[in-house]
């Protein structure tokens, strides 16, 4: 019994450390894009609105999911993102923390849950975090919501800054727009990413705005930045997974590189389903179920 004893003491003592170093290791966090910035590693990030395809990306060894408000179009069929709601980023936001193990998972916070008060921003971003589990939060703007992510950066939740063409502005842009392309526009954009940076953000996401403008930028933060249409020299890359794999064919953004085209994959799936079905050939024997011929003869 006393070597017994001694041996389980052990075993506890030797694996319980190697269990928990295998998640600090898996685990994106916000301190792992830090150190990624620092040695000059790239962050991959993509969008997910649901469990499985979370799953999917999560097993591909992406660094950060993000749940986008851009599920408005891609998932809910809008024109832009204006109509989200906090309710809707909740739904998607716990499916996607369902699927994703080691990802972090960032979930954006809608036009107008923000933008009235300090403390509307805190409590949205509280909410969001607790009623998900997410890690962290995503808001669009510079300068102007600085006191909004200082606030909720100080309520212990980390924040995704979003800066340059931000699609909750759509109608103040008058469309989707290349932003910081004139000297004035360029400084803003600047100062808006110094602004977020000092704010507390961890990380800042730069959308359409010129290479070497992002190039700029990205040298001049500590923190990482994530690009998208905003070229090679930001720290890290984001892309909606529909666009990548040509799933969403409204329209093609400049900026978007098709991956696969799964939709004409799923579109021919489809037609042959339908096909088979009209024709009587699915399903076949092999997927259906067998049952004695006697039970079926006493139920006449």
């Amino acid at each position: 019994m006393p070597v017994l004893s001694v041996s389980i003491r052990i075993v506890t003592v030797v694996c319980m450390p190697l269990m928990f170093l295998k998640e600090v290791v898996m685990k994106n966090t916000v301190a792992t894009f830090q150190k990624m910035k620092e040695e000059g590693q790239k962050i991959s990030m993509l969008t997910a609105y649901d469990y499985s395809t979370a799953k999917v990306v999560d097993n591909a060894g992406v660094n950060s999911i993000l749940v986008g408000d851009s599920l408005g179009m891609v998932m809910l069929g809008y024109e832009d993102t204006i109509p989200v709601t906090v309710e809707d980023m909740i739904h998607h936001g716990r499916a996607v923390t369902r699927g994703a193990q080691n990802a972090l998972v960032v979930i954006d916070m809608p036009f107008m849950s923000y933008e009235v008060s300090v403390e509307q921003a805190v409590q949205n971003a509280g909410r969001i975090m607790k009623e998900t589990q997410a890690n962290a939060v995503k808001l669009e703007g510079g300068s102007r919501v600085a006191p909004q992510i200082k606030a909720i950066t100080k309520a212990g939740i980390p924040v995704c800054a979003h800066i340059g063409m931000t699609p909750q502005s759509v109608n103040s842009y008058g469309g989707f727009k290349v932003q910081g392309k004139s000297i004035e526009a360029a400084q803003a954009v600047i100062d808006d990413a110094l602004a977020v940076q000092e704010a507390g953000a961890f990380a800042v996401v730069i959308e359409c705005v010129p290479a070497k403008l992002a190039a700029l930028i990205s040298e001049k933060l500590t923190i990482p930045t994530i690009g998208i249409g905003a070229g090679a020299g930001c720290d890290g890359q984001v892309l909606v997974y529909q666009d990548m794999l040509a799933l969403f064919s409204d329209f093609k953004p400049k900026f978007v590189k098709h991956f696969a085209h799964l939709g004409d994959a799923m579109t021919e799936a489809f037609k042959t389903y339908d096909e088979e079905v009209k024709a009587g050939t699915f399903p076949s024997e092999e997927h259906t179920f067998k049952i004695d011929d006697e039970v079926i003869e006493k139920l006449y």
